[in-house]
């Protein structure tokens, strides 16, 4: 039987591409014992809309406090940045069609007491999941019992779950080793994005924000918009020529 995996560093509640990778999976394995970005990256940020355009709510970071590996970073607490996010989020959404089952999935999502980045982000990234009504097997790569680095580990935890299917996204296509996952029997496939657009505040449509912002604008319709599919990853290659 044909089994999916889909593994991916656990962002900050995250884009609605995250959620169409996931739809695609059996097992979704959060990579949060992986060295966290340096400067500014997707793990602590992410663009909502507002009357200004795209604006980016941000986590502060411990520097000193946290260590190399996503689930060794951090919270600030300097400032109280939850509280900042949620009236910046309602201030953008408060007059789209369906702000309350946004706002009370995003104060879910922000009441999580936690001050571990991974542990804030797999609780919302979880959540969302929840609401929208996708229910993989969900493990988490610090948990696994996988060791190593690169390709080879990716290779391993599709192993350890029994995986014949890799799913990731195009970011992957310049560091993969495709052939060490065929020599495992595994198929990789990239994501083939239709950004399916939606009516959105403010102006011209982006799809490159927070999945909150089709949460809010679409509500339980926001599942007709995740829809795109996967391409094996020789043929995307094929097709790039």
């Amino acid at each position: 039987m044909s089994k999916t995996v889909v593994i991916s560093q656990p962002m900050f509640i995250p884009w609605i591409g995250l959620f169409e990778q996931i739809r695609m999976a059996d097992v979704y394995i959060h990579y949060d014992d992986v060295q966290f970005p340096q400067g500014r990256s997707f793990m602590s940020r992410v663009q909502i809309k507002t009357t200004n355009g795209t604006s980016w709510l941000t986590a502060p970071i411990d520097r000193k406090k946290s260590g190399r590996l996503i689930n060794e970073v951090v919270f600030s607490k300097r400032e109280d940045w939850r509280t900042k996010h949620l009236k910046v989020i309602r201030q953008a959404y408060s007059k789209a069609p369906h702000f309350d089952a946004m706002f009370d999935l995003v104060e879910t999502v922000y009441s999580f007491p936690s001050d571990q980045l991974s542990e804030f982000n797999i609780h919302a990234i979880e959540q969302i999941l929840d609401w929208i009504g996708y229910a993989p097997r969900l493990l988490r790569s610090s948990s696994s019992g996988v060791g190593g680095s690169s390709t080879q580990r990716l290779v391993d935890l599709c192993n350890l779950v029994d995986a014949d299917t890799y799913v990731t996204g195009l970011g992957a296509l310049n560091y993969l080793e495709h052939e060490k996952f065929e020599e495992n029997g595994i198929s990789v496939r990239y994501m083939d994005y239709k950004k399916k657009s939606y009516v959105q505040q403010y102006g011209e449509f982006t799809p490159y924000v927070s999945i909150i912002d089709a949460i809010a604008n679409c509500g339980d319709q926001v599942r007709d918009l995740i829809c795109s599919q996967s391409i094996y990853w020789r043929d995307y290659v094929n097709k790039r020529k």
